[in-house]
């Protein structure tokens, strides 16, 4: 194990204290990997690992499944996990049950924590029941909250930092299990140094996005995003600046997003055009909003805000304020 190490800017170092950061968990902790057919709302889990940790972070059981998305298995050539290999393979709501209970009472923890628990609660929700996870808890986000020095937000990197090796990535229980040892030294640090977890609250989701082409699902994986932009018209208002906290939103303000959301993105980005707003594709001192449910990940537009002070809420405020957007002082 590595001791945290000051970033060399020259300014004493302190521990971040975040805000909105839950209490400890009492029942220990889910450290969870899966894979899937996509990136897309309609995409399927095709294979789930879980290490079941105490809340001093001991492994105390480990479990794994293949799952037979009855569709196509997406990318091969990253997770490996061919039709043939699926096709004996339970369906979700067979091993739903079991899976639950390797959940139930405990903080789901995952690296980009929204992207699991989202995949995973649509799977619950179309097997008509709700995944029993009340808080999540993100290793990126613990890692940045660590001032941990590592290049970028990878698995791999958080693995080599604490010298834990990976054996089969894109594996859901080699993944689990990496985690799961990165992990147990973060929390020890985090407890060292008073750091609070960075514990999020799991609503179920129920937009399943089953209406979704599978052959789009499968193009998703071939560029760099798995959504191309959809063309829209400019916004007819010039940009009023940024928002700040306590006001409304402002027609023609340039609103950015960044990461998973429990809504489709591209049905968040009309109802931002319909109700006047200016649909950005980047982050610069322009951006009056950025809307992202995880502030501290390494993209792009994220590491960019917080470089420049645009200021970012989650989705959850977005929709709040969305219902309320005040007009243009020059329309």
């Amino acid at each position: 194990m590595h001791a945290i190490q000051p970033e060399t800017s020259g300014e004493p170092w302190t521990l971040p204290v975040p805000a909105q950061r839950s209490a400890a968990p009492t029942e220990g902790f889910a450290v969870v990997d899966v894979e899937t057919t996509g990136l897309g709302r309609s995409d399927r889990v095709i294979s789930a690992g879980v290490y079941q940790l105490d809340t001093e972070g001991e492994v105390t059981d480990h479990w794994y499944t293949l799952v037979n998305p009855e569709r196509d298995p997406g990318p091969v050539w990253i997770h490996g996990l061919t039709d043939e290999l699926l096709a004996g393979a339970p369906t979700f709501p067979e091993i739903a049950d079991e899976f639950a209970e390797r959940l139930r009472g405990r903080v789901l923890v995952a690296h980009n924590a929204l992207f699991d628990w989202n995949m995973i609660s649509r799977e619950f929700s179309r097997a008509g029941r709700n995944a029993p996870v009340d808080q999540r808890l993100c290793t990126m986000v613990l890692s940045r909250d660590l001032r941990l020095p590592l290049p970028n937000g990878k698995l791999s990197s958080l693995a080599a930092y604490f010298g834990v090796q990976q054996r089969q990535a894109h594996n859901a229980l080699d993944d689990a299990r990496v985690l799961a040892e990165a992990f147990r030294p973060s929390l020890h640090l985090a407890r060292s140094g008073g750091v609070p977890l960075p514990l999020q609250n799991c609503v179920a989701v129920t937009d399943l996005g089953d209406d979704e082409p599978v052959s789009a699902a499968r193009s998703s994986w071939t560029g760099s995003s798995y959504r191309q932009a959809k063309k829209r018209p400019p916004c007819p208002y010039p940009n009023p600046g940024r928002w700040e906290d306590g006001k409304p939103l402002v027609q023609g303000m340039r609103v950015a997003f960044t990461g998973d959301t429990a809504t489709d993105r591209e049905l968040l980005e009309d109802r931002a055009v319909e109700a006047g707003l200016h649909i950005a594709t980047s982050v610069s001192r322009l951006t009056s909003l950025l809307v992202t449910n995880e502030p501290g990940s390494w993209s792009g537009k994220a590491r960019k805000a917080r470089e420049v002070g645009t200021p970012v809420v989650g989705e959850d405020a977005f929709l709040q304020l969305l219902r309320e957007v005040a007009p243009h002082p020059g329309a």
